[in-house]
């Protein structure tokens, strides 16, 4: 047996033991590293530690810092409130305003990575709030990210324009950018369809204003009263039930009217005003200096904890640790993977199949299920030149190829594996943690299963370019 297939199968044995034992998969990760390392590809420690994600690391840890501080002095409250006023009170728009700030971050230039570091903490905050399935507000971050990475101003889509440029094959930078940009809004439409986001619309429209004793008002311009939560009371009619029962004719909302005991306070502190400071400051350094998210976001941290201690003192201990050790052991057991040649060995075995439309796909499906563990940018630029032989033989359109490979080994980074889901499982608040990663992990196996082959049928076979 190859080295390569033994590296494989430890991966699988890796992953039943975690599910089965219920074991943290970081720990089994970084022992199986250790032992196929040192046993099957014969590294050292340093070549072991090569594949530690360092950089993804210090994003994951200094960017649940940061907002940990935020949700402790309530500038997330605030956030969430002012997202609440911008759609007037309609809670259903909310996932899909954030969809479109990620797309619109990343088609800007922002690395994938850090738009969701930027948009996440607030988006699952919110979705905390108002009783909106993490999972969906997750996704939605996360498609709305690859939506709009594959702009030709964007990193992703300078990355795969210049590889292809490169190897001298046909491009196409506008397909790239509208494929990408389809694939991940369909998929934004049937996730808010299946998790709930219809049964939003059922809940009509919530508190605009709030404050401690005071009375709220949308759009309906009425008073009635609520518990304070900022979700609708329901109704006989059951327009706020959220159970999709008939809403009424009407299409205005009833108003409530919070109660001083538990409203929450949305002024703005001092504290608060500093923290949204430094919260613009984080997207400013990342978009507009190009400085490292983690690095920013750890610093910025450490400011506000020196400044207001009694608000941040509990901050280090909310950090998603248990995701830090899953996320971190397993990506060093995919660089000992990389570093022993596994991935390049089944690349190059399906590129040698001799059907170019059978090693299409299959090189998509290598793409995604590879994107899910390690980087889309990396997988792109290692896979993309394999697949010139066959592409250079007119067999398969270079346009539709190159543009199927690129979204299936990127619309797979919700898996909690990936940079993207790893952030949105570490910046939801108030969940199961072991319960909301598998259901990413689930929700990830599903796109990694179906997407590769629904672009490659419809971008592939047709021989687009």
């Amino acid at each position: 047996m190859s080295s390569e297939l033994i590296s494989i199968l430890v991966l699988v044995v890796v992953f039943v033991i975690a599910t089965t034992r219920s074991i943290n998969m970081g720990a089994l990760a970084f022992a199986a590293a250790f032992a196929v390392g040192e046993l099957v590809a014969d590294l050292d420690a340093d070549g072991i530690f090569a594949g530690f994600p360092g950089d993804l690391f210090v994003v994951l840890v200094g960017v649940t810092y940061l907002f940990a501080i935020a949700r402790a002095n309530g500038t997330t409250d605030w956030l969430v409130h002012a997202a609440i006023r911008l759609v007037r009170g309609r809670v259903a728009l909310i996932p899909w305003v954030m969809f479109a700030i990620t797309g619109a971050l990343t088609a800007i230039g922002a690395v994938s990575p850090a738009a969701v570091a930027i948009v996440a903490p607030v988006a699952l905050s919110f979705a905390s709030r108002y009783g909106i399935s993490p999972l969906l507000m997750g996704a939605m971050v996360v498609h709305g990210a690859q939506a709009g990475g594959f702009s030709p101003i964007s990193i992703y889509g300078s990355i795969v324009n210049g590889i292809v440029e490169r190897e001298k094959l046909p491009g196409n930078e506008l397909a790239l950018f509208l494929a990408s940009l389809l694939v991940n809004l369909v998929i934004a439409g049937v996730v808010f369809v299946l998790f709930g986001g219809l049964k939003l619309w059922t809940q009509g429209a919530v508190a605009t204003e709030t404050g401690p004793g005071t009375g709220t008002e949308t759009e309906g311009g009425d008073s009635g009263s609520s518990g304070g939560t900022g979700k609708p009371r329901p109704e006989p009619n059951g327009t706020g039930s959220g159970t999709g029962t008939s809403p009424a004719p009407t299409t205005t909302a009833t108003v409530t009217a919070t109660q001083p005991d538990t409203a929450p306070d949305i002024r703005l502190t001092p504290a608060r005003i500093t923290t949204l400071v430094a919260l613009v400051a984080l997207v400013v350094a990342v978009l507009a200096f190009d400085l490292d998210a983690g690095l920013t976001a750890i610093t910025l941290a450490v400011v506000l904890s020196a400044a207001w201690p009694e608000d941040s003192k509990k901050a280090v201990g909310q950090i998603a640790w248990p995701t830090v050790l899953v996320i971190c052991g397993v990506l060093t057991y995919v660089g000992v993977l990389e570093e022993m040649g596994t991935i390049t060995w089944a690349g190059e075995g399906v590129s040698d199949i001799g059907v170019p439309l059978l090693s299409a796909v299959l090189l998509c499906y290598i793409g995604a299920l590879v994107s899910a563990f390690a980087s889309s940018v990396g997988i792109m630029g290692a896979l993309i030149p394999l697949a010139v032989p066959f592409l250079a033989e007119g067999d398969v359109g270079a346009v539709g190829m190159v543009a199927a490979f690129a979204v299936s080994a990127t619309v797979v980074d919700v898996s909690p594996f990936s940079t993207n889901g790893a952030l949105v499982l570490a910046a939801a608040p108030d969940v199961d943690r072991e319960r909301f990663f598998k259901q990413l992990m689930v929700y990830g196996g599903i796109v990694v299963a179906a997407v590769p082959a629904v672009v490659w049928l419809v971008l592939v076979v047709p021989g687009w370019g």
